[in-house]
Formats: C-alpha cells, sequence, structure tokens
C-alpha cells in the first residue's frame, strides 16, 4: 500500500509539473500553428528567475513566504519580456512561412536563449529551496511528503479549469475560435489578429516560465536545465493532440503515472516507457488521442 500510495503521488505530481509547462506549448500550437522548441527555455528561464530572485530576497531578509510570489512574478516577467520580444520581432515576420521554417527558427531562438542564460546566471547551479522548507512535510498513508510538491496538484487543476473556461464561457474564447478558424476572415470582421496572436504567445510563454519558476524550489537549476522538459512536453501533446488542453491533461497524466510506476519498478525504463507509449498512441491515433476537429473550408 505505501508504494502505491508513493507512486501515486509522485506520478499526480509529476504529472501536474508537465501539465503546467505543456498546455503552454499545446495553446500556442492551437492558435498559431507554431511548433515552439524555444518553450524548453522559457521554462528554464523562468526556473533561473524564480531561483536566483528568491536566493536574493532570503538573503535581504525577506519571509520565506515572499519566494511564492516571485515565483509567479518571474513567470509574468518571462512571458512580458521574452515572449512579446520573440513574438513582434521574430515570428510576426514569418507566419506566412512553412511550418518547417517556423519550426527551424524556434530551434534558433532556444539556442540562443540557452547561451543566454549562460551570460546572465552563469555555470553554477542555484538552489531556492525557502518556500519548499516553508510549508514542511506531512504524513499521507505513513509516508512523509514534502507539501509545496503537493501545492502543484491544486497549481494544475486551477489553470485547467481557467483555460477551459477562457476558451470555452467567454468572448476571448469565441475570438480564439474564429482566429483558429480562418484569419483571413477574422481580420475582415475587425478581429485584431496581430494583438491575439501576441497575446496568446505571452500566455504560452508564461505558462511554460511558471513550470520550470514552480519547480525551481525542489531541485537544483543548472545549465541544459530546459533540454530534458521540452521533449516531455511534445510527448505529452503529441499523445494528448496538439492544441487540446483536455489532452494535455490526459496525456500529462499518463506520462506522469507511467513514469512513476517505471521509476520505483524498472527504473532502467524510465524513458523507454514514455516513448512507447507516445509510439502506440501515434499508431493507433495519429493526431492523438484528444486532437481538436478541424474545420473543413467550403
Amino acid at each position: 500500500m505505501q508504494l502505491f500510495i508513493t507512486i501515486l503521488i509522485d506520478g499526480l505530481t509529476y504529472s501536474s509539473y508537465l501539465f503546467i509547462v505543456s498546455v503552454g506549448l499545446t495553446v500556442i500550437f492551437g492558435v498559431m500553428k507554431i511548433l515552439n522548441i524555444a518553450h524548453g527555455s522559457f521554462f528554464a528561464w523562468g526556473a533561473y528567475g524564480a531561483a536566483y530572485s528568491i536566493g536574493l530576497a532570503a538573503n535581504a531578509g525577506f519571509p520565506a513566504w515572499f519566494g511564492f510570489i516571485l515565483i509567479l512574478l518571474s513567470a509574468i516577467l518571462v512571458g512580458l519580456v521574452l515572449g512579446v520580444i520573440i513574438e513582434r520581432v521574430i515570428l510576426r515576420k514569418m507566419y506566412d512561412q512553412e511550418e518547417v521554417v517556423l519550426v527551424l527558427a524556434t530551434f534558433g531562438i532556444f539556442l540562443i536563449l540557452e547561451d543566454l542564460i549562460l551570460l546572465v546566471f552563469g555555470v553554477n547551479p542555484f538552489f531556492a529551496y525557502q518556500p519548499m522548507a516553508y510549508l514542511g512535510n506531512i504524513k499521507l498513508g505513513g509516508i512523509s511528503r514534502d507539501v509545496y510538491s503537493l501545492t502543484l496538484l491544486a497549481a494544475a487543476a486551477v489553470i485547467a479549469i481557467g483555460c477551459w473556461y477562457s476558451l470555452n464561457k467567454t468572448k476571448w474564447g469565441n475570438i480564439l475560435a474564429t482566429v483558429i478558424f480562418d484569419r483571413e476572415i477574422s481580420l475582415a470582421i475587425g478581429i485584431n489578429v496581430q494583438a491575439v496572436y501576441t497575446a496568446t504567445f505571452v500566455l504560452g510563454t508564461a505558462l511554460g516560465a511558471l513550470g520550470g519558476a514552480y519547480i525551481a524550489p525542489t531541485v537544483s537549476v543548472a545549465p541544459g536545465f530546459g533540454i530534458d522538459i521540452i521533449i516531455l512536453s511534445f510527448a505529452v501533446v503529441v499523445i494528448g493532440g496538439l492544441g487540446s488542453i483536455p489532452g494535455a491533461v490526459i496525456g500529462a497524466l499518463m506520462v506522469g503515472i507511467l513514469r512513476a510506476i517505471a521509476v520505483h519498478q524498472m527504473p532502467e525504463l524510465e524513458l523507454f516507457v514514455v516513448y512507447a507509449v507516445m509510439a502506440l498512441v501515434l499508431i493507433v491515433r495519429p493526431e492523438g488521442l484528444f486532437a481538436p476537429a478541424v474545420a473543413r473550408k467550403i
């Protein structure tokens, strides 16, 4: 029973963290049709920003709970700065290019942002343990767990519900649906498509950065931090279906739970399990489990 509880909690925690990052990736693709390789760098910048600012706040004597505010502010800052600059200066000039060109462009952005991290923050790792230590531990089924990791579940649930509500119950969701269906018609009826694209990219960037910022207090933030997560995020969105919020939820749960089982039972198969599931899903449903319906133009 303790092993089952451990696997379940580890799986749900990892799924929550994956979902927060992956939902930003799927939102960008769903609206803008950009497979954003640079998303891993947004994750890394969020983690570095949070870890660095939390360290400065701790040295300045700020209370440990202030780290939670810095986590949110780091994600917002990355979204507003990197998201706006990259969308307006680089991507806006390439929307009429083929998708493979945009993939190569975002890969180049990824490499640039990774080098900028080394220039800004150096090569030494950062440790921002204060928020996790502040919340302490709790016993679940006789197993001691840190409360901070469990708060990832609540954060992921809030983001999932917020995204669903925004897309299905608000005027903004209707505007996005129109832009996704036909960019030219959207322009013709007076929708500012460029503003929609900018807002979408900023939101996706901030969500990717939030995943990194939130996980920063639990790990050592070091160079190369964003490489692995982009691979796993792609696995999540491919399994769930590119552009699907429910798909991101299901994909993250599948990857997180199966990875936790492998880590505790067969650690040598940790990555193989993820790619095996992705391959099986692609064989059965190449578009993913919950891929959005494609509108047919007449």
